[in-house]
């Protein structure tokens, strides 16, 4: 069992600040949506036409960064050779084409109970995706619209800087409110997004609902960790206070 009282003591001594949600800020695949397994078949097959190699390793590891960024860093890696933006998109595309022909990825377990309860506390939910797809997006409007205002998501296009940079929580933040990272509550699954929730300064939440350890996880600092959505709902009120 977990001792939530002592990570929202380390979190207050680290961060010289006091934790008072006022928000939580979700990762939206692995998070919200059971979704990761079909990226993970959409990036292998979309990188192999391009003479990539992807593994499903690789798109949980880099999961959260926003797409382009994660086809110019593989096809560096691979071939040596820097694509510019445009070029990454069109590859990116053929991936985001892949995935909406696949079927359609369920919610979690828990997930709109955890919603209903944040919301009854007070506090406004909120999406930030590294997903530059409008259809995914359009999806969160209509499966949380009664929870979670349009002007309350933070996409790939928000941003200069993708996960792991702090860019996309901090955007994350202002569209909360203008909060503090001490009033935010990051709830993420995949490492770079964890990075990204703990480089914002927020008190951040790792699921690991895939299949990398958890040492993967841990490694970046996460002031909780949980395998599944409804262990965090069953531990809500302890953390929200």
């Amino acid at each position: 069992m977990m001792d939530i009282q002592k990570a929202i003591t380390d979190y207050n001594t680290t961060s010289g600040a006091v934790f008072r949600p006022k928000a939580v800020l979700f990762d939206m695949d692995g998070v919200l949506y059971d979704s990761m397994p079909h990226h993970a078949i959409a990036w292998q097959e979309a990188m192999a036409r391009f003479g990539i190699n992807m593994t499903a390793h690789d798109s949980y590891a880099t999961e959260g960064a926003r797409g382009f960024d994660t086809v110019k860093m593989l096809v560096k890696r691979q071939k040596g050779i820097d694509i510019s933006d445009e070029k990454a998109m069109e590859m990116y595309s053929v991936k985001s084409d892949i995935f909406h022909n696949m079927t359609e990825a369920p919610i979690f377990d828990g997930v709109k109970e955890l919603m209903q309860r944040i919301t009854d506390a007070g506090m406004s939910v909120n999406v930030v995706t590294g997903s530059a797809q409008k259809p995914l997006i359009a999806r969160l409007n209509r499966d949380f619209g009664q929870w979670l205002a349009p002007d309350h998501i933070t996409t790939a296009f928000d941003v200069d800087h993708g996960k792991p940079a702090p860019d996309p929580y901090l955007s994350g933040l202002r569209k909360a409110g203008d909060l503090k990272p001490c009033e935010g509550i990051v709830v993420e699954n995949a490492p770079l997004g964890v990075r990204s929730g703990v480089a914002a300064g927020c008190f951040t939440i790792a699921i690991n609902s895939g299949p990398l350890p958890d040492s993967d996880l841990l490694c970046e600092k996460p002031n909780l960790l949980y395998q599944k959505l409804t262990e965090l709902l069953d531990d809500w009120d302890k953390i929200a206070g």
